[in-house]
């Protein structure tokens, strides 16, 4: 026999009340689709809220730091005997390194965060995939950190504000980021929090979890605040709690008991900006 499923006439030739139980059903069925697709709605729309108000915070950060001025710029700096400089132009950047190794000068370049390269008193010299690969990653971290909060804005990056929170009886903005696959490099598994001062909309305080090198959570305090030409410049204390897969909300309540152990600090030094223009 040829199926034929069942339709509104169909039902109606039903028994009474096995009819009714279908048509009851199917009025149940059509109210849970409509309340889910409510609160479906509900959430992406707080989402959206909680992610315009993330960009909002950090993009009166970047003022409030001033690195509105790395546009157009050459920013360079000293840190731990090394010698760092990011300039950007409209399209594009190149990061370099410069130090003494014994009696050789060696100079690093690394253009978009793709090319690099090496040269020893002014010789270019062959570098392995391998240690290239390396040498990037540590020329990206001295300088991502440097130009926080301004590369916060990449492509890549998830922003999401988790309300405030109070940190030694001061306000802050929590404000959680994430980053998409997609252009979010060899570490967009990484998540940070930040705590941007609801009065002057300076980071003080954060946190992030890494994947790389065995993984770890650190904490960061931000220290000796100056201003260079209209640059916020800050060092940081380096903190790690005794657990490392802390989740990254409870670094706070562990660095106000004075819980977390402190492993370095980053001091930065010779702090120049200058216009390309």
């Amino acid at each position: 026999m040829k199926y034929q499923p069942l339709s509104l006439n169909r039902i109606s030739n039903l028994s009474p009340s096995l009819s009714q139980i279908i048509k009851n059903w199917g009025l149940f069925g059509i109210l849970l689709l409509f309340v889910w697709s409510c609160e479906n709605k509900a959430s992406s729309s707080q989402k959206k809220i909680l992610t315009y108000k993330g960009q909002e915070v950090i993009d009166q950060a970047i003022i409030a730091h001033g690195q509105n001025l790395f546009e157009n710029a050459t920013l360079s700096f000293s840190f731990r005997d090394k010698q760092y400089s990011a300039r950007r132009s409209d399209t594009s950047y190149a990061y370099t390194r410069s130090f003494k190794d014994g009696s050789a000068l060696i100079e690093d370049m690394l253009i978009n965060s793709t090319h690099f390269s090496r040269k020893k008193n002014g010789v270019s010299i062959e570098v392995s995939k391998e240690w290239a690969d390396k040498y990037s990653r540590s020329i990206n971290s001295v300088l991502y950190f440097f130009q926080l909060p301004y590369l916060l804005n990449d492509l890549a990056v998830k922003k999401t504000d988790q309300g405030i929170k109070q940190i030694k009886g001061e306000s802050y903005h929590q404000i959680k980021v994430s980053f998409q696959i997609e252009n979010g490099g060899d570490d967009f598994e990484d998540e940070y929090l930040y705590w941007v001062n609801v009065n002057n909309y300076e980071i003080d305080y954060l946190a992030y979890n890494y994947i790389t090198d065995g993984g770890g959570v650190r904490f960061r305090s931000a220290i000796n605040k100056r201003r260079v030409d209209g640059l916020l410049v800050q060092d940081y204390i380096n903190y790690a709690p005794v657990d490392k897969k802390m989740p990254l909300s409870d670094l706070i309540t562990q660095f106000e008991k004075e819980a977390l152990i402190e492993r370095s600090r980053i001091i930065n030094s010779e702090i120049t900006l200058l216009s390309n223009n």
